[in-house]
Order: structure tokens, then sequence, then C-alpha cells
């Protein structure tokens, strides 16, 4: 059994980006979206204006913290052979009911792909605001960057107000 990352927020994380469970290379580096072919640090990074693929992994953390937002997955752990969302089995959620006390003003939930996306109704009924992206593996070849880019500002840029107001 794969054991998944614990979530990555604070106090002030409003924002939480899910994805399904981590990728090999992520699981071999202990860091979100480690596959230097994924998208996910480039996306989220021209998003809110931080040169996020530049940086450092700490680096990169601590400027999404700064942002209010936070990253985990809805899987805690499963089974896999390699990498791919299709190969999980035997899978166990995280649980969100209690991640509300390490972030007690979290809003929105973004979900990073179909797969995690799966999850979408259950924490919406829940009270949260959620939103569904193009997945930034690169798996997901059917979009470019760009195509994915447009649609990850369309969907996060009506967040940005909020990211302005951290820490006011």
């Amino acid at each position: 059994m794969l054991k998944g990352f614990p979530p990555i927020a604070d106090e002030n994380t409003h924002t939480l980006i899910l994805g399904s469970f981590p990728g090999v290379a992520s699981l071999d580096a202990a860091q979100y979206y480690a596959h230097p072919r994924n998208q996910f640090w480039r996306l989220v990074g021209t998003v809110i204006g931080e040169p996020l693929n530049e940086l450092p992994y700490d680096e990169r953390v601590l400027r999404l913290l700064k942002h209010g937002i936070g990253l985990w997955d809805v899987l805690a752990a499963c089974e896999r052979e390699g990498s791919l969302d299709t190969a999980i089995r035997n899978a166990n959620p995280n649980d969100f009911a209690s991640f509300r006390l390490h972030a007690p003003r979290l809003k929105k939930l973004c979900f990073n792909g179909k797969t995690s996306g799966r999850f979408e109704p259950v924490i919406r009924a829940a009270g949260f605001e959620t939103l569904v992206l193009p997945s930034s593996s690169p798996a997901n070849a059917i979009l470019s960057f760009d195509q994915k880019l447009r649609i990850w500002r369309d969907i996060l840029g009506r967040f940005k107000g909020d990211w302005d107001r951290v820490g006011e």
C-alpha cells in the first residue's frame, strides 16, 4: 500500500488544490508534482504571478502559502503500479472533515484533473466552493499548456481578489 503526503496548508489557506495521488517521481522525491514534465508549478505560478517552476521546492511551497493556496490529494493511500490514475486500486480517501481544523479559512477546493474531480460532488455538498481543472499531468496531452493555462486562469483568476487580500 502506497501512502500519500500530508497536506500543505496553514491557518491562512483559503484555496486547496487537490490532486488524486502522488506519482512515482513525486513519491521518490517526497514532493508534490515532482515529475519534470508535470505542468502544475508552471500553471499555478503563471496564474499567481510567481516563477514557481524556477524555484527550489521549499520556496515554491512558501510562495503558495503566501497566496493562501494549499496542496493535498484526495487519496491518503492506494495500491498502484506506475503513475497513471487508471491503475489506482484499493484507494482510501483523505479525511477532509478534520482538515477544517488545519485551515479554518478554507472556502474553495480545486481539483487537478478528472480523477480527483470525482470527489467534487461530496466536497461541494460539505459546503465548499469547488472547481475541476484540466489535469497538469504529462499524461493529459489532449490540451496544450496554453489551453490548460487559459482554463486555469479563467477558473483560478476569479479567486485572485482573495489571494491579494491574504495577510491583510
